[in-house]
């Protein structure tokens, strides 16, 4: 027996019963569907999606000193209680990767370039110029690159 549309069934024209053809109705629930899968996935991970990775627990990161992150290239420093700085991990002197958080500084194994935790300024050269900072956010517990 052939599916009846609701119009069919109380004998109303298609269009009085406003019925919606199979294949519009379709479009129509994919459509939705879609719209509403898009703005779930905007709202649960807006972040990681713009390039956020998760770096480690506040708890790593030293107080008075900070942790490299070698394949991120980026250094995070916890200069007092709470407060969590980054910057590149990346000397500006001939661009290696610093080696150490320790003293208070932010050392180039290369070259013995200095950078203070608190802002990335050079404490002692060859470098002339200071560690471009970097941003991250920090929730949960956990420090995440932006």
């Amino acid at each position: 027996m052939a599916r009846q549309t609701p119009a069919e069934r109380t004998g109303e024209s298609d269009a009085a019963a406003g019925a919606v053809d199979g294949p519009a109705r379709r479009t129509v629930v994919a459509a939705v569907g879609a719209a509403g899968l898009t703005a779930a996935l905007s709202a649960c991970g807006g972040s990681a999606q713009a390039g956020g990775v998760s770096l480690a627990k506040t708890s790593e990161i030293p107080k008075g000193g900070g942790k490299i992150f070698k394949d991120e290239k980026v250094v995070v420093t916890q200069p007092q209680d709470g407060e969590f700085k980054a910057f590149s991990a990346v000397c500006p002197h001939v661009g290696c990767v610093v080696g150490e958080v320790s003293g208070g500084t932010i050392n180039c194994m290369c070259h013995g370039s200095k950078f203070d935790i608190t802002d990335g300024s050079v404490k002692d050269g060859p470098a002339t110029k200071g560690l471009a900072t970097a941003k991250v956010s920090v929730e949960g517990g956990s420090v995440t690159l932006d």
